[in-house]
Formats: structure tokens, sequence, C-alpha cells
């Protein structure tokens, strides 16, 4: 069968070929309003999952009148199933300190820093190393922009903006009432930039290869490319950048082993969708969007195990502020439980899909907003194995 899927080379780019520094020292001479139209013209939304408007976040934050700003990498890549942060932060570093000090150029910022998730740790001598060399780099252009690192401590919460500002103000990871959204209370109450480390990056190589060369790629709904996680029942696991916007379809033919029933995309958060669904559905913010996890499993596999996994997670990891998340993510469990046990009638599982839309509407964060996804997708098309 043909396939179109396109791969491309932007992000992995060698730091030493293409010198992040020297972009960073090129771009700073340009005037702030500038880069900013350049990231909203190139289309780039945030690769974290949500898909804020980058250039607009910026903008945001440029606009509040406070002497006092900051730039945040979330390098917290605790979804599982996604593991392209580990890689892009071990090969090309440079390029995430370039894009925070573009930021911070932008913003107004004399500070940035670069969030670690705790089981990241290993990197950490190696990262601190080449950060400062390039905060060295910095001084001796006369850039007043100083990055640091501060690591987390293993919790999947923190993933999420305002828990990970608690997080590094030193108090229990636990998300904040929104609004006030980063842009205008962030980190320490202050207007923060927040961006995903895949993100940052691209923004550096916006401002070197300028935003037309980057939305010739993708989409006009899903502008560029991205860089995917790919495990699972697949012979060729790995990290790759594909052009966005792609047929679900094409990626299992160039991934599958020929025998794929499922591919759970963006994560335990993400939805599941079945083989018969592969033709309809696009890898982009114009159909599932994703911050990089594609899980596939083939016919071997029991959707009722990996549901039961996915909730196994989340009642770990909720933070238990509040009550639609802690409660509901245990009954979720309790419940395919019950009915797998034949304790509960099949009929059960639509109540539970009730207490989804719930926990979609009151859950604090995007920890309980999402368990609906992968839930009520794997409900939907894959019920028979739920029940026998």
């Amino acid at each position: 069968m043909e396939n179109n899927l396109k791969k491309v080379d932007i992000i992995f780019e060698s730091d030493e070929k293409i010198s992040p520094l020297s972009i960073l020292e090129k771009t700073v001479k340009r005037e702030a309003d500038e880069i900013i139209l350049d990231l909203i013209d190139s289309g780039l939304k945030g690769r974290g999952g949500a898909g804020f408007p980058t250039g607009l976040k910026w903008k945001f934050t440029r606009n509040e009148d406070n002497e006092t700003k900051y730039v945040i990498c979330n390098a917290d890549e605790g979804e599982p199933g996604t593991f392209k942060d580990r890689e892009i932060i071990d090969r090309v570093p440079e390029k995430i300190f370039a894009g925070m000090a573009i930021c911070g150029y932008v913003i107004g910022a004399k500070e940035g820093y670069i969030y670690l998730r705790g089981e990241y740790n290993f990197l950490l001598k190696k990262l601190q190393k080449k950060l400062d060399v390039f905060n060295e780099g910095m001084k001796k252009l006369g850039i007043v922009f100083t990055i640091y690192i501060k690591s987390g401590s293993g919790a999947y919460v923190c993933g999420e903006e305002s828990a990970l500002f608690e997080s590094m103000e030193g108090k229990r990871g636990e998300p904040r009432n929104k609004p006030p959204y980063p842009t205008v209370a962030g980190y320490n109450g202050k207007p923060t930039v927040i961006n995903n480390v895949e993100t940052l990056v691209y923004t550096t190589m916006i401002c070197h290869m300028g935003p037309e060369g980057f939305k010739a790629l993708g989409t006009k709904d899903s502008r560029g490319s991205k860089v995917f996680s790919v495990s699972g029942d697949t012979p060729i696991s790995g990290i790759y950048e594909l052009e966005l916007g792609m047929p679900l379809n094409e990626f299992v033919n160039e991934f599958g082993d020929g025998d794929t029933k499922a591919v759970q995309v963006g994560g335990a958060s993400g939805h599941c969708v079945p083989r018969k669904k592969f033709n309809d559905t696009i890898i982009g913010f114009e159909g599932i969007p994703t911050g990089g996890s594609m899980m596939i499993f083939n016919s071997s596999r029991s959707m009722y195990n990996v549901l039961h996994d996915y909730l196994e997670f989340f009642t770990e990891e909720s933070c238990g502020q509040c009550t639609p998340c802690r409660v509901g993510c245990q009954q979720l469990l309790k419940g395919i439980e019950a009915v797998k046990r034949g304790e509960r009638p099949p009929a059960y599982l639509d109540d539970l899909k009730k207490l989804t839309g719930t926990m979609k509407i009151a859950a604090k964060c995007g920890l309980g907003q999402s368990v609906g996804n992968p839930f009520n997708s794997i409900i939907d098309n894959f019920r028979e194995e739920i029940i026998y």
C-alpha cells in the first residue's frame, strides 16, 4: 500500500551545525514585535498537547505591565508512552536554551527555569554542564538572561502548569484555580511564559529558518512537524519527527506490525482509536491532537487490561485536591472491575460514562478532565472486551 508519510529533520539537527547561540545573537538584534509576528505567522502551537498559539502567549505576557517576568521550560514529561523530550534534552539542549532566551528577550524577562522531571535527573549533570557554557556565552554577548534548572519529584500532576509553579515555589504540587492564567500570574505570581521542551526548540528553529519554511509543512490547522514517541506492538519503536495532519492509517502502515487493532493517541490521557476509524482520523489539531505519544496495540492485547492500567495510573497520580478527580478515578476503576466480575450489569458502563462527563466539567485540572478520553473511547469501541 502506498504511504505518503513525510519524515522531517528539524528538531534534531546538530547544535554544533547550526549554533543556537549564533541564532540567539542574530535574533535579539530584531524588534521583539517582529519575532512575535513571525511566530504567529508560522502557526506554531504548543507541542505539549494543549495547542495554544505560541506567538499569542508571548504577546500576552509581553503586554503585561510588570518589571519581573519569567520563562519556564516544562520538561516534566510524565505522560505514559511519551519519551521524546528526554531525547531532545539529551541531544540538542542548546536549542532549548536559545528558545528560552529569545522568549526572555521578547517578553522582558531576565530569568528562565527548566523544570526537569525527577526521573530525568540522570541527565542533570550533562545538562547543567552545557547550560553553564551557554549562560557564559550569553554574558559575553551582553544578553541579560540567566537560565536555571529545578528538579521535580516525580508527580504526574506537576506537568500541569500551575501545579508546576506550586512545586517550583516549594509547595505541594496542586493545580491552581484559573483565571488568572500564567501570562498574568504564574511563577511567584508574576507574568510567566511556560512552554514545552519541543515548543521552545521550534521557536529557535523558526527564528533560524523563518516562518515560511515551518508553515510549509503540515496543514492549515496544524502547521509544521511534530516529534512522536512510538511504542507498543511495532517493529520500529522509537522517536520520529513527522509532518502534522497525517491520516492515522498512514501512520499505522508505517509503524504497525500488520495486525494493529488500536492506537492510543496522546498517551494515557488521549483517545484510543480503533481500526475501523484509522482512515477517518487525522493526527493534528483538526482531528486528534497529541503531545507526542503513539501507543500501538495489536489483536493479542486485551483492551480491558489497557484501560485498567490507565485507570490505576490516574488513581495513583491524582493529587486528591478535588473530589471529582479523587473519587471519580477510584469509582471508574472499581466500576470496570465489578462489570468484569459480573457483579454489575454491562449497562453500568453507561453510568460510568456519565461520571466521566461530570469529571470533565467539575475536575480542577487536565488530569481529571481528560480521564474520559481513554475511558469512553475504549468503552465505545471495545465494550465486548470489558464485559467478557
